[in-house]
């Protein structure tokens, strides 16, 4: 029956451990994915719009690339470079748009079907036009001469009438034009309409004051902190990357021009050999075939000469590049020297922190040696001693790695609120523990009685109070063999109980029932002049500690004599002796007394009464 019921709690429990393995394994292989996905793009630039390639038919990339890699310097060195490379970059992309221009221009297009009936329409709309400026100049004309009379108002209608149809059949043409380029293919309006977006695009950028920066001695500086340090290591390092990678793309661009310069090489020399092998005639049909030859060979000549002017831009660029990358790659050698002085002087805190603790730690053990010193003070002092040296190497390297928090009050106000929050009850327990570190705490061997629970004290930390539990506070030295740990936060929030006072001295009791008879007054008082013998010297020492330790606060005399009290029972008469004794001689005074009352018992009726 057992296995039956345990059978279903079996398999869901194995069904949650292989839920449990199967998330872990699905968390494992998208980790490694991640990792490998993060090494595989490990070259990628930082940012997006330096990466390779373009959308229009200008290639702009490099202007793109060192526009955002000058977003990256930091010190005036990179930022010299920087500026640099976009006046190099600035002017490839010139060069790159007119050498493009004249490309478009050499280019000649046959329109066929719908292109050329849109070209027709082109041309009566250009006529169209011109008819409309022609009589808004009439009109204007007109006005002018007869100024100032009836006729020249009426002409005024008519001439903004005249405008509005120019500026109708004028915007006809222009999107007539534009469907025309669609149509036909014809780059060079592109192209101009993108010269005109980059040209508002680089007012705007000019218009943007650039800052110097600090030499790099001086920047590195600023790294101040551990943390920033490594911080500054690793974006020089994903810069220095992302110039690398700049400089790599402008190689490549170089040996793109540079296959481009020769194949226009070969083409400029076989077009001029060719019109230097034709006729020297200079008439009829073969002079024009000839003019255009030598006319497309100067295009090519033009087009040589930028492309020339480029491929000598990006070579310095590609040179600045280098430059720029070694500048950052002195800085990050710096940097990673500073890291590692910090480094140096975190682990040499730590170093120092454990050499002064061995020191205070054989300071305090030579001291604990001496028969003078209270071991329970020394333990406290070594707890004190601890905590404030780690406490204080903790803030230190803290200090050392993050550094001074710029919102100090707001930080401490919404640190202080959420530790309080979170740690609400260690920090009761800590100042609970200044609390028992007091005058009126207690102190490693007090007996002591906490929520209810009573023994004897043997620890008491920084956030815990451990004691060894007895089953009441009567039954000190019967331990019940269980050590019971409380939070500090008690002394705050609770209440607890000492009874060991200077001397540890309580109250205890004896109770003896005798028969009824003649004697029963004199038996008393036996016993009683016994108790008075027997506990005379802790009553004294009781009554001397009890006034020393309570005379500053002017409390009332205590007597620690004992007492003998009769009550009636229905076998005779119960005798209860109060007297104080030590804690620890409690048991041993309590058979002593037992042991005189039993011979006080025991004696003859007629010694008795003789006595």
């Amino acid at each position: 029956m057992s296995d039956t019921q345990n059978k279903p709690a079996k398999i869901v429990n194995t069904a949650l451990t292989k839920r449990r393995l199967v998330l872990v394994a699905v968390a494992a292989v998208i980790l490694v994915v991640c990792l490998a996905a993060s090494y595989w793009t490990r070259g990628s630039m930082a940012n997006k719009a330096s990466t390779k390639g373009h959308t229009g038919l200008v290639d702009q990339q490099p202007w793109q690339t060192a526009s955002s890699l000058a977003d990256l310097a930091v010190s005036a060195e990179e930022k010299q470079y920087a500026r640099e490379a976009e006046r190099l970059a600035d002017h490839e992309v010139d060069q790159a748009f007119a050498m493009a221009l004249r490309q478009a221009a050499m280019e000649t297009t046959v329109l066929t079907g719908p292109a050329l009936d849109i070209q027709k329409k082109i041309a009566v709309l250009a006529d169209q036009v011109k008819e409309d400026q022609a009589t808004v100049d009439g009109l204007t004309a007109q006005i002018a001469a007869k100024h100032g009379s009836a006729e020249a108002a009426s002409l005024a209608d008519d001439l903004d009438v005249a405008k509005a149809q120019l500026q109708l059949d004028t915007d006809e043409r222009n999107d007539a034009s534009d469907d025309l380029d669609r149509a036909s293919g014809d780059k060079q309006s592109r192209i101009q309409q993108e010269l005109t977006a980059r040209e508002a695009s680089m007012q705007k950028y000019d218009s943007q004051a650039n800052s110097a920066g600090e030499p790099a001695a001086v920047s590195v500086k600023r790294y101040g902190t551990l943390a920033g340090r490594i911080g500054g290591w690793i974006d020089q390092r994903s810069r220095m990357s992302s110039l690398q990678q700049a400089q790599a793309q402008t190689d490549a661009d170089i040996a793109s021009l540079t296959a481009q310069h020769s194949a226009l090489d070969a083409q400029s020399s076989a077009i001029t050999a060719n019109i230097r092998n034709e006729t020297a005639e200079v008439a009829g049909p073969d002079a024009k075939s000839k003019l255009a030859g030598m006319a497309h060979a100067h295009s090519l000549v033009q087009i040589h000469s930028i492309l020339e002017d480029r491929l000598d831009t990006e070579k310095q660029l590609s040179a600045v590049y280098a430059k720029w990358s070694a500048q950052v790659a002195l800085q990050h050698r710096t940097v990673r020297h500073l890291a590692l002085q910090s480094m140096v002087w975190i682990a040499a805190l730590i170093m120092g922190a454990v050499l002064l603790w061995w020191l205070m730690q054989m300071l305090m053990d030579r001291a604990a040696g001496s028969a003078s010193v209270d071991r329970r003070s020394i333990h406290t002092l070594r707890t004190v001693v601890s905590l404030s040296i780690q406490v204080a190497t903790l803030v230190l390297v803290l200090l050392m790695v993050f550094g001074a928090p710029n919102q100090m009050p707001t930080i401490l106000g919404l640190g202080a609120a959420g530790l309080t929050v979170v740690f609400q009850d260690f920090i009761l327990a800590f100042f609970g523990w200044f609390v028992l570190m007091g005058p009126n705490g207690i102190r490693v061997g007090d007996w002591v009685e906490i929520n209810g629970v009573g023994g004897e004290v043997v620890e008491v930390g920084l956030f815990r109070t451990s004691m060894l539990e007895t089953g009441n506070w009567t039954d000190k030295g019967h331990p019940t063999g269980r050590r019971v740990r409380f939070m500090n936060s008690f002394a705050v929030t609770g209440q607890f109980f000492n009874f060991s006072t200077v001397g540890q001295w309580m109250w205890d009791e004896i109770n003896v029932n005798v028969p009824a008879s003649e004697g029963t007054y004199q038996t008393v008082e036996d016993i009683h002049k016994a108790v008075l013998q027997l506990t005379e010297k802790d009553v004294k020492l009781a009554e001397a500690e009890w006034k020393s330790s309570d005379r500053q606060h002017a409390l009332g005399q205590f007597s620690a004599a004992p007492s003998v009290n009769m009550r009636p029972a229905a076998s005779g008469i119960d005798i209860l002796v109060r007297y104080v004794t030590r804690a620890g001689d409690r048991f041993e005074t309590r058979n002593r007394l037992n042991q005189a009352v039993i011979e006080l018992l025991h004696k003859p009726a007629d010694a008795a009464i003789h006595k």
